[in-house]
């Protein structure tokens, strides 16, 4: 039919459209992100490319819920704006009839949301995690390069090394400088060094060198000079392949081990696919002509809407892990209560229906009954 086929195409285009410009957007931001870590220390510099993919990859449903939700907005709204759904009105069309055509057109894009929430997301986070800690695992001398100065994973020791081995397991001239746990602080310099594991366990072991540490109170300094002094520099490795971000579990993993944790993440991956379906009904049920507001008001509304919402999203899986509401409970509450709120909203403008009409049917209906009982 004209009327479905016409509504899909033109949803197609702002949907391509307002897809490219998100993901633009998101890439540069992202990017930026991705560069701040690899300057500090966190990610590899040669790696960038592949933390950068996979991140972009984890936060696809997202991007596709919001650009779905963008461009059913602006389709309706053009609509509205150049008397297109009047024409539509007048030939019999309500505003329920457009509920076909945009839900064929939003459910191939709904069934790729959910599945990449479910599977592709927890993934990509597993790739973005032992890449950064594959990059941690090694030594902080071995993150160091030549000739310049270069702060700790941990962000309380600054290294300079003028010469290290082909290995990088060694280096020549060594200065660190380091803020203990109790507020000391100690600046070390060495004539050489090197990593060792002791008891899985790494340290990087100095020679010849000298040791001034100031106290926390700023009173005294402590010097003094060795012949072989050791340091840890990392954590055990074991401990690290044991510790899993929640994030990067898998959904099945999920399910089989329901803690409050995991069912907060649970919770928060659901609510993402029925969030997208909620945002598909909001966007049909919400969006009006006004030419008051602007070409403008209608898009202040969606990015209001998707960022509340999402809000809410992300606090309850921390309301669900920390044991303040139930998963089913949190999920009735938000989706359900959103769900039914829209539904009410989209009953009421297909039979528009309105306060002021509903008082003067019930004015009419009182002032009849008289004559009725007489």
């Amino acid at each position: 039919m004209l009327f479905h086929s016409s509504i899909r195409k033109e949803l197609a285009r702002s949907f391509g459209a307002t897809l490219v410009v998100l993901f633009t957007i998101v890439l540069t931001m992202l990017l930026i992100r991705t560069l701040g870590l690899a300057s500090r220390g966190s990610v590899n510099p040669q790696e960038i490319a592949l933390v950068l993919g996979y991140t972009v990859i984890g936060r696809m449903p997202t991007i596709l819920t919001l650009a779905l939700f963008v461009a059913i907005v602006f389709t309706l709204s053009r609509m509205y704006r150049d008397s297109e759904m009047i024409i539509w009105f007048s030939s019999g069309r309500s505003l329920g009839g457009f509920l076909g055509p945009v839900l064929r057109f939003s459910w191939p894009i709904l069934v790729v949301i959910t599945l990449m929430v479910f599977f592709v997301w927890p993934w990509a986070n597993q790739q973005t995690d032992n890449l950064r800690s594959r990059f941690e695992r090694r030594g902080d001398l071995e993150r160091v390069a030549p000739g310049q100065f270069q702060e700790s994973s941990s962000g309380r020791r600054v290294f300079f090394i003028d010469k290290d081995t082909a290995g990088g397991t060694e280096g020549r001239n060594i200065f660190i400088s380091s803020t203990e746990d109790d507020g000391r602080e100690t600046v070390t310099s060495a004539r050489s060094g090197r990593i060792e594991w002791v008891n899985d366990q790494q340290f990087l072991m100095l020679n010849n060198g000298q040791r001034l540490e100031t106290a926390a109170d700023g009173s005294g300094l402590k010097v003094s000079e060795f012949q072989s002094y050791g340091t840890q520099i990392g954590s055990s490795s074991i401990a690290e392949r044991g510790a899993q971000a929640l994030k990067s579990r898998s959904t099945l993993l999920l399910i089989t081990e329901p803690d409050r944790a995991n069912l907060g993440e649970l919770g928060w991956r659901i609510g993402m696919a029925l969030t997208a379906l909620n945002f598909v009904l909001i966007a049909l049920a919400t969006t009006t002509g006004n030419p008051r507001a602007g070409r403008g008001g209608n898009l202040f509304f969606t990015l209001f809407s998707f960022v509340f919402y999402y809000n809410l999203l992300n606090l309850g899986q921390s309301w669900v892990a920390g044991g303040l509401v139930g998963l089913g409970g949190f999920m009735l509450m938000l989706h359900g209560g959103v769900f039914v709120l829209t539904a009410l909203w989209l009953i009421k403008r297909h039979y528009n229906v309105s306060l002021r009409s509903w008082r003067n049917s019930r004015r009419n209906a009182g002032a009849a009954a008289p004559g009725v009982a007489a």
